[in-house]
């Protein structure tokens, strides 16, 4: 993945930035409330609603299913976007790999763990997964477990190590976990809680060329540039929900390398695809690139340690994640900074109680445990900030200030 300046002031990126904003209508229409939730989803440019719209006037029908103009248009609409998604991954061999669409990142894990993962394990085989990442990348592999149990056949679970109170990957501790039955990695590219970019390329390194890896790209795919032709995210799967990359609810995508295992094909019959979150993905990574996803990934950094930077100096919060990489002026590389997302905790108020005071202010963040796997909601409940490119400096400074004044 290409290194990110993280340290730019963030007023040279002002005009542009404005221009970005004024392009979300949601956002311009409201403009008392900050929407600060966008790891659970992303507001639309108007270019996407527009092609929405456009689609549903001109060229709606199934696609695959008649041979009238409307159906072709639809047919050629649905191949035209898995090129979309493959060139927008920066893919090196389109030719050789697949796009499949889906409902979002959860229904595409779980697919990932039926429909292949499933089909090439043999007993005795591990695999190495998330236990403290999305709930949605770690419940598909241990259901796979429990299937391939029920037809005789023992694969052993090993947890990710991660580094005590930072949620990173312990990639020094791979050594001990992986061995020459390991098959197979589930990992994330960008924690949805802590913000972290989980460098994947260590992971590479640990299990070897061999190993397939399956990325989970929900808060990453949108949100900062992601290349799978660069050697730093050498993975097999890239799976990834439209919501969260600005198109409609309801569409996500994998990316197949096919390169490692058996090619993925997935199971069943292959009913109706959702035509018009389709539409709306194309149009939302046309709009990434001509934004750009480095220059969102740079503002969105830029107001994320401003804020990281200011609650770490209010006493009491405690905020979730690498301790180290809180203040302006830490020395740690772009990976190890947060993408765009800040998760913390007051020291008196329930996470709930003060999502409400907070949205009393007119910001909206997200308030409970995260969907995190391994949290208990009645303990783990924290307040999470999460950025987009429609995000301002002053949205940030004004919550700093209410934060403040709650003490």
């Amino acid at each position: 993945m290409r290194s990110v300046h993280r340290d730019d002031d963030p007023a040279e990126s002002a005009d542009w930035q404005r221009e970005a904003r004024a392009q979300f209508p949601i956002v311009t229409g409201h403009p008392e409330l900050a929407y600060l939730d966008s790891a659970a989803t992303a507001q639309k440019p108007r270019a996407v609603l527009e092609a929405v719209q456009s689609y549903l006037t001109t060229s709606n029908a199934n696609a695959g299913r008649g041979a009238y103009p409307w159906a072709n248009r639809t047919t050629d609409l649905v191949e035209r976007t898995r090129l979309r998604v493959k060139e927008f991954l920066g893919d090196p061999d389109p030719q050789g790999s697949s796009v499949h669409f889906t409902s979002g990142t959860s229904e595409g894990l779980r697919t990932v763990a039926r429909d292949w993962l499933t089909t090439w394990l043999t007993d005795g085989d591990e695999i190495l997964v998330p236990f403290a990442d999305h709930r949605a990348n770690l419940d598909p592999w241990l259901e796979a477990q429990r299937l391939l149990a029920g037809r005789g056949i023992r694969v052993q679970v090993h947890a990710l190590p991660y580094q005590a109170g930072s949620g990173d990957y312990d990639h020094r501790a791979f050594d001990r976990l992986v061995g020459p039955r390991t098959r197979f990695v589930a990992a994330t590219h960008v924690h949805h809680v802590y913000g972290g970019d989980m460098n994947v390329h260590r992971i590479r390194e640990a299990v070897g060329p061999d190993v397939p890896i399956c990325l989970d790209a929900a808060q990453s795919i949108g949100h900062l540039p992601v290349r799978v032709g660069e050697s730093a995210l050498d993975v097999d799967f890239v799976v990834f929900s439209g919501h969260k990359a600005l198109a409609l609810p309801g569409t996500g995508a994998i990316w197949a390398r096919d390169a490692r295992g058996p090619a993925f094909r997935p199971g069943g019959w292959q009913g109706s695809p959702n035509t018009v979150g389709i539409a709306s993905l194309e149009a939302a990574l046309d709009w990434l690139d001509a934004v750009g996803t480095d220059r969102i990934a740079q503002w969105t950094a830029a107001l994320t340690t401003r804020l990281s930077d200011g609650l770490g100096r209010l006493p009491g919060y405690e905020i979730l994640g690498c301790q180290s990489s809180l203040a302006a002026d830490s020395p740690l590389p772009a990976a190890q900074r947060r993408h765009g997302i800040v998760t913390f905790r007051h020291p008196d108020i329930p996470s709930d109680d003060l999502g409400f005071i907070l949205f009393s202010h007119g910001f909206m963040v997200r308030a409970d445990s995260l969907c995190q796997a391994g949290t208990d909601e009645k303990k783990d409940g924290s307040v999470r900030v999460s950025l987009h490119v429609y995000n301002t400096l002053g949205e940030i400074d004004r919550l700093l200030a209410v934060l403040t004044s709650l003490g």
